[in-house]
């Protein structure tokens, strides 16, 4: 029977309470997130022989999520990925946002979504499946972090009852007119340990977007006889360390690709899936996004202790962040990202979990 439990996780400086949930379908698939970022502090899987692992990268509690890190498990907004020099003109005002990433504005700024408190509950299946889920709720004010426009923002985590998937939705609105890219950056690792070398990516994307030294898209370019290409099943490791000069400049990989897949009547098209042959664990990322961002881990270094007790190295997980692509609101060839009063920013991820015999 699928379940939805809850515990107090920790205690905000200011007092607050942090409340960590676990949902459980009933099936083997279990997720757990906390309020603080809308944190997914684990994400428990079965192998093709039934037993569950948590198959995402954690620290081990509140107060190493409260410090700086590189997004673990995080919400991450209001701009999802990089603005070159935190900088964009929108109908005609500039506005200058925070620089966390060296001269360029990462994940909203040093406090994006990721690092606040939300509002977290239970919420009612909506069908007769008995699907599980939780909602979390935050208002953005205007201003933060340089942004225009106070945003209410829904982001909803739902478990499947019937499948091993894990849905997110988000939703939002505005007062003014903003740029809005959200995206989900959690770091898989479908062995539950180890590097993430040997497993095995399929990207539908014949285009990407190569970048500059800071990591500023330059525009699209296609795949073709370049490390970049996964139309095809790849292991991450086989091309990681070869010297092109994409993989030098982001120490591996750290880019958005633009995705092909047609769109079923649901508007989600085939994004990723990975595949970890010795555990049988198989993950399909679907999206209503045009671009997924694959991260391979570069800038682990080893300097944090993970929730399971060793330090996280370089390639020890890995990021599909599903989004509009980086610096659209300064490149006009990329889909918009402009929210406007009076719409409804909508945007839906599902990780579909499967074994393979």
């Amino acid at each position: 029977m699928s379940s939805i439990t809850s515990h107090e996780y920790g205690r905000m400086p200011d007092g607050r309470a942090v409340t960590e949930y676990t949902l459980d379908n009933g099936r083997g698939l279990s997720l757990s997130a906390i309020n603080h970022g809308g944190i997914v502090t684990a994400l428990r899987v079965p192998d093709r022989d039934g037993q569950a692992a948590n198959i995402v990268l954690g620290l081990p509690s509140l107060d190493d999520y409260m410090k700086p890190h590189p997004h673990f498990g995080t919400i991450v907004g209001r701009y999802a990925n990089r603005i070159a020099a935190g900088r964009f003109s929108l109908d005609g005002a500039a506005h200058q946002v925070g620089l966390n990433d060296g001269v360029n504005s990462l994940h909203g700024g040093a406090k994006g979504f990721g690092t606040r408190f939300w509002q977290i509950e239970p919420v009612s299946a909506e069908d007769a499946r008995g699907d599980i889920a939780i909602e979390l709720r935050y208002t953005s004010a205007d201003g933060e972090e340089g942004y225009p426009g106070e945003v209410q923002l829904t982001v909803r985590y739902t478990l499947s009852a019937t499948e091993n998937t894990w849905r997110i939705d988000y939703r939002a609105t505005t007062d003014k007119p903003t740029v809005l890219n959200l995206s989900h950056h959690d770091y898989f690792n479908l062995a539950g340990n180890g590097s993430v070398m040997d497993h095995v990516l399929t990207l539908p994307a014949s285009r990407y977007c190569p970048v500059d030294a800071t990591l500023i898209p330059l525009g699209l370019a296609e795949v073709g006889a370049t490390p970049f290409d996964f139309r095809t099943p790849t292991r991450i490791g086989e091309r990681i360390r070869e010297g092109h000069e994409q993989l030098l400049r982001a120490h591996g990989y750290d880019h958005n690709w633009v995705l092909d897949g047609d769109r079923g009547g649901d508007g989600l098209a085939l994004a990723a899936r990975l595949a970890h042959e010795a555990s049988g664990r198989v993950m399909e990322v679907h999206t209503t996004e045009p671009g997924v961002q694959f991260y391979s881990g570069n800038f682990l270094d080893g300097s944090l202790m993970g929730s399971q007790g060793a330090s996280l190295r370089q390639g020890d997980g890995l990021c599909l962040e599903t989004q509009h692509y980086p610096d659209s609101p300064n490149q006009p060839g990329f889909p918009s990202t402009v929210l406007r009063p009076g719409e409804v920013f909508r945007s839906t991820t599902e990780h579909r979990f499967s074994v393979v015999r």
